[in-house]
């Protein structure tokens, strides 16, 4: 464990100013292009440019950030709004004066990083500097009020945070008590809905000054294709997905159905959101013990291996790291260990929301998580260590290039590498006695994984499906809540467990709304991969079916994932994922082959049964 994690109130708030006092200042704008025409070595020196200010900049806020998420205090958010600002205004003048380049025949790179400025942000600041840092501002408290955000109960007294509350939800069975912890955590998020719909048209301003026509435009102009086609494109990755989806649906309303009466959970109707495991219903695993196909049958109790292995909060980040190492792969530098946050500190608030850094973007690599010793945090460890090694092989490139070929393969990598966790590999790190002996095991496991992975994907599909429409006015102000459920029962077949109107916020209690993250991200990572097992597996020379591959010890597999992993953004995405699997179009057939021998259990288990809502 870090002992940075221990620094006392002082300590931090003296390193937050000491950092905004010692960091050089940004007052100087970007580079700005000569008068007359414009020429290719004007802008291959005007890229060369951003990219050492970015850099700098980047830093300067990615340290502030850091001090902000792991000691939430109104000095350390004003410090990141500060930061924010700063940042924001120097990309938004960046990115209008390269607009200056644009029609000119320029060399592979400098074109690129020209585009990768454009799209460079999840947020385009307005012009105007008081407008500007109204956003910024508005960005931080919607954060903030997430991350202090606590139900206190009718008597206002005994008051629980996110991590209690999802805890309730995970393991209850109470429908009293599941609906009180549902309904208290989507209460913080109240307040934030005025300030959300001016956050929403002042990133709608700043987009169109450089020439999107709103913020969701924006953000689906970053995958190498007309924001159109992209919606397409994720369209047709979900028609892929759907027909399993629905089986998985209908089987287990059936058994939820049989739980709590099919007065709570009609037949052909929708599942109460608070039923699922989840505080957002997004993934179902918590609830296996209530669905399993065939109880008792080669269980796969990984959280009680753990607890008698005696893992701690070190030792399951040490494993996840034994993994990528044994594919060929670098250990995580010394620094790693120290800076990094696993477990969620007794005498500060924090956003225990698990992510990964490279704060300097120099291989300052770090994990910031409130590690809990079960399955799911093991699985999250890899996958936060999956961004860590994508920082780590690409970290030498200009720094508009230090990112994910597209931002869904950021996502995949760590949960690629996580799907050869087999229930061989957990028997070899001793977590699981036995191995699933028959049919009657394989499906058990299968349905545990779909429960979090197939689950999760129209979810995944709508958060920003809601965001695109907000942004491009579609969904009007007064409507916000409206459209939320609708997409939700849409999508995921589930409606709220209790009446709902516009005086509720309900995005807003989830992280990624209020922190204003992109989220098709998650729903790609969720196809890509499998794609990503599958092309591994292919370079191990694995002739397992896909669900049984494991590439643990290889290094051919080390090699194909690092060859991928080097390029960053440097190269369009289908140029990367061809590197990585000989294709250029994202293809969720290899999720649908991982999860075959489920998909025909669960068509032959729900004959009879009234599918669809």
């Amino acid at each position: 464990m870090s002992p940075r994690i221990d620094k006392t109130r002082a300590l931090l708030r003296a390193l937050s100013l000491a950092i905004l006092a010692t960091t050089p200042s940004f007052a100087k704008p970007p580079p700005k292009a000569a008068a007359g025409k414009p020429t290719a070595v004007e802008a291959k020196a005007f890229v060369d440019r951003v990219n050492q200010d970015l850099k700098k900049l980047w830093v300067k806020q990615a340290t502030a950030d850091w001090i902000n998420k792991t000691y939430i205090t109104d000095d350390t958010e004003r410090n990141v709004a500060t930061v924010n600002d700063e940042v924001l205004g120097y990309q938004a003048q960046a990115v209008k004066d390269a607009a200056r380049f644009q029609g000119l025949k320029l060399d592979p790179d400098t074109a690129r990083m020209l585009l990768l400025l454009r799209v460079s942000s999840s947020l385009a600041a307005p012009s105007d500097p008081s407008r500007r840092q109204e956003l910024a501002g508005l960005g931080t408290r919607l954060e903030g009020i997430y991350g202090k955000g606590k139900w206190c109960g009718a008597d206002g007294k005994s008051c629980r945070d996110l991590q209690q509350l999802s805890n309730v939800i995970k393991s209850s069975r109470k429908w009293d008590e599941l609906l009180d912890a549902w309904t208290g955590w989507h209460t913080i998020s109240r307040e934030m809905r005025p300030m959300y719909a001016r956050f929403v048209e002042l990133a709608n301003e700043g987009a169109r000054e450089i020439k999107f026509d709103n913020g969701g435009d924006m953000w689906r102009s970053a995958y190498d294709m007309t924001p159109a086609d992209f919606e397409k494109e994720t369209d047709r990755l979900w028609q892929q997905v759907k027909p399993l989806y629905d089986e998985l649906h209908c089987y287990v309303r059936a058994q939820l159905s049989r739980t709590y009466g099919k007065d709570k959970v009609p037949e052909g109707g929708l599942i109460p959101a608070h039923l699922l495991g989840n505080m957002w219903a997004q993934e179902w695993g918590n609830i296996y013990p209530l669905v399993e196909p065939y109880p008792g049958q080669s269980s796969l109790d990984v959280d009680a291996g753990l607890k008698a292995q005696k893992f701690d909060e070190l030792k399951m980040v040490k494993t996840g790291e034994a993994f990528f190492t044994s594919l060929g792969l670098d250990p995580l530098p010394p620094t790693f260990w120290e800076r990094s946050m696993f477990k969620k500190p007794r005498d500060r608030e924090v956003v225990c929301h698990a992510s990964a850094w490279d704060v300097m973007y120099d291989n300052d690599l770090r994990i910031k998580m409130c590690v809990e010793i079960k399955e799911e945090d093991l699985i999250t460890v890899h996958h936060e260590l999956g961004h860590n090694y994508y920082f780590h092989y690409y970290y030498k490139l200009p720094v508009l290039f230090q990112q994910g070929a597209n931002d869904g393969f950021h996502e995949a990598i760590g949960d690629a590498v996580a799907l050869s966790i087999t229930p061989g590999y957990l028997k070899q790190l001793g977590l699981i006695p036995s191995l699933p002996a028959d049919q009657k095991g394989l499906i058990n496991n299968q349905m545990r994984t779909a429960l979090d992975k197939v689950a999760f994907l129209p979810f995944g599909k709508l958060i920003d499906q809601w965001r695109w429409d907000v942004f491009s006015g579609k969904t009007r102000t007064a409507d916000y809540n409206k459209a939320w459920w609708e997409l939700r029962k849409k999508y995921q077949g589930i409606a709220p467990p209790t009446a709902r109107s516009e005086s509720d916020f309900d995005p807003g209690a989830k992280y990624h709304i209020p922190a204003n993250v992109p989220y098709t991200r998650y729903f790609l990572a969720r196809i890509l991969q499998f794609q990503f097992h599958r092309a591994l597996c292919q370079a191990a020379g694995s002739k397992a079916p896909l669900h049984e591959c494991s590439v643990y010890g290889n290094k051919e597999a080390g090699k194909r994932l690092t060859a991928m992993l080097a390029l960053g953004a440097s190269k369009p995405w289908p140029e990367a994922l061809q590197a990585m699997t000989g294709s250029r179009q994202m293809d969720a057939t290899a999720l649908l082959d991982y999860f075959a021998p489920l998909r025909g259990w669960l068509k032959e288990k729900n004959q009879g049964q009234k599918c669809g809502w």
